[in-house]
C-alpha cells in the first residue's frame, strides 16, 4: 500500500494556530480534505455549547481533524526515522502503515453531528458508527479512498472501530495518548483561553516508541506524560464540565425533546415545519439526511421556534439562543432525596419540571490501568526501559498513581434561576421561592 503515485509536485501548507503549518504532500489527502463530507465539519463547532461560556471557543471539528492529521504525520516521520522495521514481526515501525494512519486521523470525526453529544442523546445516533458509514458507503470520501485500493476504505474504518490488526496504528488514533486527544487539548486550551491543556507537545511526540503490542514511551519522557494527564484532567474539570456549559446542554436537550414530542403529537398544531429534522423525528434517516445537518441548520430552526405557538418550545429556544442558562446545585447520594421535593416546588411555581429540571453526572478518569473485563477497556500507558522492558506508567509515577482509578467531577441538579430570586415576585410565588431556597440550605446542597 503506498501513496507514491499520487505525491504532490509541491507540498501544500495550511496555516494553523496550534501547529504552525499543516503539511499535505499527497493528492489523496488533499482530495479528502476537499470532499463535502470533510467541509461540513467547518460548520460543526468542536465544543458545542462551550462557546457560550468561553467566547473564543468558536473553532470547528474541521480544524481539529487537520490537527490530528498533522500530529499523525509528524509521528509517522519520527517512527520511520528512528525505529524503522528491520525484519517482519520485530515490533518496529512499518512505513507501509502510514497511509491508513494518516487517513484515519484525518477522517476520525467525520460522523459528528451538530451539537454532537446532545444530538446523539435525543436521536440515538452514534458518531463513530456514522463515521464508518461515511468511509465505507457511497460517498466522495469512499471514492477517493478506493483510489489507494478497493479494500482501503474498510481498512481505514477498521482503525475507527479498533479492529485493525496492527495495535500501533489503533493506539495512535484511539488510546489514552492519541493524536485526537493531544490535538483537542492543545486546540481547546488555545481557543478557550485556558492554560490547563498546554503540554510539552514536542517532547511528547519524540519519546514515542513502537513495540509489538502498540506504542510505548521512553522512560525519560515520563514527566511529559504526567503533565499531559494532569492537563487533561484540569481541562475536563475547568472547561468541559463547566456548570454553565452543562446547563446549556440541558436546555438544548430539552428543546429538541420538546420539538420531537410536539411533532409526534397529532393533537398539537405547531407553527414550525422542521423539514431537515423530520427523518430523525421519524426514526428513519439516511446518511444523506445526516450529512445535511450542521450547527447552522439547527440554529436556524431554533430561531424559528422563538416564535412558536407552544410556550415551552418558544421559551426554551429563547433561553438557548440568548444564553439564559439554568442554575444548578451540586448534590450527592445523601442529599438526592430532596430532589423530588424541589421538582414539586418548581411545578408549583409554574415551570414544568419535565422540561425545566434535570440531573447531570459528569465524571472523568484522569488515567486508568488496563481492565480487560470491562466493556471498553482502556489501553494502559507503557514506559519502555533502556533494556526494552515495559512497565505500566502508574507503577513508576507517584503523581499518576495518586489519580489513577479515581473519578473526578460532580452531580448537579438544574432548575430555573427564577427560583433563586430575592426580588418581590408577588404573594403567590414568594412562599414557593422561600421554601425552595430553604430546602437547598437545610439539605446542604452546594450552590
Amino acid at each position: 500500500m503506498t501513496f507514491i503515485t499520487e505525491n504532490l509536485a509541491k507540498e501544500k501548507s495550511f496555516r494553523d494556530p496550534i501547529h504552525g503549518s499543516i503539511v499535505v504532500d499527497n493528492q489523496i489527502i488533499l482530495d479528502l480534505i476537499n470532499t463535502p463530507e470533510m467541509q461540513r465539519l467547518r460548520r460543526v463547532k468542536q465544543l458545542g455549547t462551550t462557546s457560550l461560556v468561553f467566547h473564543g471557543a468558536e473553532h470547528s471539528r474541521f480544524g481539529h481533524s487537520l490537527g490530528a492529521y498533522e500530529l499523525a504525520r509528524r509521528i509517522c516521520n519520527h517512527l520511520q526515522r528512528n525505529y524503522p522495521t528491520q525484519t517482519p514481526g520485530d515490533g518496529l515501525w512499518d512505513e507501509h502503515e502510514r497511509p491508513v494512519v494518516l487517513c484515519a486521523a484525518l477522517l476520525h470525526d467525520l460522523g459528528h453531528g451538530p451539537y454532537s453529544h446532545t444530538f446523539e442523546h435525543i436521536f440515538n445516533t452514534d458518531h463513530e458508527q456514522i463515521t464508518r458509514q461515511i468511509i465505507t458507503g457511497s460517498t466522495h470520501v469512499n471514492q477517493i479512498l478506493r483510489r489507494v485500493s478497493p479494500t482501503f476504505p474498510d481498512q481505514v474504518a477498521s482503525v475507527i472501530d479498533h479492529t485493525y490488526p496492527n495495535p500501533q496504528v489503533v493506539q495512535l488514533i484511539s488510546s489514552q495518548v492519541d493524536v485526537d486527544r493531544i490535538d483537542y487539548l492543545q486546540r481547546d486550551a488555545y481557543y478557550t483561553g485556558a492554560n490547563y491543556g498546554l503540554v510539552d507537545l514536542d517532547r511528547l511526540l519524540e519519546v514515542m516508541h513502537p513495540y509489538a503490542g502498540g506504542i510505548a514511551f521512553e522512560m525519560s519522557g515520563m514527566h511529559a506524560i504526567e503533565d499531559y494527564i494532569v492537563s487533561r484532567l484540569q481541562m475536563y474539570l475547568q472547561v468541559y464540565f463547566h456548570p454553565v456549559t452543562r446547563s446549556l446542554e440541558v436546555i438544548l436537550d430539552h428543546l429538541l425533546m420538546r420539538a420531537r414530542e410536539l411533532y409526534e403529537d397529532p393533537q398539537v398544531q405547531t407553527s414550525f415545519e422542521p423539514e431537515l429534522l423530520r427523518p430523525f423525528f421519524n426514526n428513519d434517516f439516511t446518511l444523506d439526511d445526516y450529512l445535511a445537518l450542521d450547527d447552522g441548520v439547527l440554529t436556524t430552526y431554533f430561531q424559528h421556534w422563538t416564535h412558536a405557538n407552544d410556550p415551552i418550545l418558544r421559551d426554551l429556544a429563547n433561553r438557548f439562543l440568548n444564553r439564559q442558562p439554568l442554575k444548578s446545585v451540586v448534590y450527592d447520594d445523601t442529599t438526592a432525596s430532596v430532589l423530588p421535593v424541589l421538582r414539586q416546588l418548581i411545578d408549583e411555581a409554574g415551570f414544568d419540571s419535565h422540561y425545566y429540571t434535570d440531573t447531570n453526572a459528569s465524571y472523568k478518569l484522569p488515567y486508568d490501568t488496563y481492565r480487560p473485563l470491562e466493556t471498553n477497556p482502556q489501553t494502559q500507558i507503557e514506559l519502555i526501559q533502556p533494556n526494552g522492558e515495559l512497565v505500566e506508567l502508574s507503577t513508576q509515577s507517584r503523581l499518576v498513581q495518586s489519580v489513577s482509578g479515581h473519578k473526578q467531577g460532580d452531580m448537579r441538579f438544574f432548575f430555573p434561576k427564577e427560583l433563586l430570586t430575592t426580588d418581590n415576585q408577588g404573594e403567590l410565588f414568594d412562599p414557593i421561592y422561600t421554601a425552595f431556597q430553604a430546602h437547598l440550605q437545610n439539605n446542604t446542597i452546594i450552590k
